[in-house]
């Protein structure tokens, strides 16, 4: 079973020569026509976020929307208060590394129905979708904090119910601060009617945790600390 870990070191932000190459390579895919860059651009500029991909795909893109999008996808409102965010920084945090660093992961759910999941998650939940991608959709991202899910679309079981029930074969597995908020947490779920695999319980290794069943079975790990 994981573990809980907490850690107070911040991950450090990219070389801001790189973030220039990835708006220069989103501008390309733009013009290029790649549409997975479209959901992007919908998440993550709110002029775009009501249009379809091909109305995102035939705007006028530019250099600087971009830009925009990059700063935003890293916490800042324009591409100007990056700039600045980065020049504020010691020199230290800006030093280009040789070792790449891994900032997030994004565990895939396989689902049934993209948009029966994005109810569940955002109804029972309280995730707000992040993107949608196809028409109908058949890959989906949601999010809430820190943590984002993505949404996968089959046609049959990958995992064998009974194997993943008598494995406790978890999907994702996902950590909140402080002992507090975990039981916050499951009582938010509790309220909402959420079916329970696992109940909220101390583990011998020091953590208090729960799991969750989604519609599709997927078993989902939510941990704490025990005190």
């Amino acid at each position: 079973m994981p573990t809980y870990a907490t850690s107070t070191v911040a991950a450090p932000m990219p070389n801001f020569e790189n973030l220039r190459k990835q708006a220069k390579l989103i501008l390309r895919w733009h013009r290029d026509r790649y549409y997975p860059v479209a959901a992007q651009i919908r998440s993550g500029l709110p002029r775009f976020g009501q249009m379809t991909d091909p109305e995102i795909l035939a705007q006028n893109f530019k250099l600087s929307d971009a830009q925009e999008l990059v700063a935003r996808q890293h916490g800042f409102e324009s591409w100007q208060a990056l700039k600045t965010g980065f020049s504020t920084m010691s020199d230290q945090a800006v030093a280009t590394s040789t070792r790449a660093v891994i900032v997030a992961a994004e565990p895939e759910l396989f689902v049934a129905d993209i948009k029966s999941s994005c109810d569940f998650f955002t109804g029972k939940l309280g995730f707000t979708i992040a993107f949608t991608y196809g028409e109908p959709p058949f890959y989906a991202q949601i999010k809430r904090d820190g943590a984002r899910l993505n949404f996968k679309c089959v046609d049959r079981p990958v995992i064998d119910p009974e194997l993943r029930y008598r494995e406790q074969l978890l999907s994702a597995a996902l950590t909140v601060e402080t002992a507090e908020e975990i039981k916050a947490l499951f009582l938010e779920f509790e309220a909402a009617g959420v079916a329970f695999f696992q109940k909220l319980k101390r583990e011998p290794w020091g953590a208090r945790n729960f799991i969750i069943q989604d519609i599709d079975g997927n078993l989902l790990l939510f941990a704490g600390p025990a005190e």
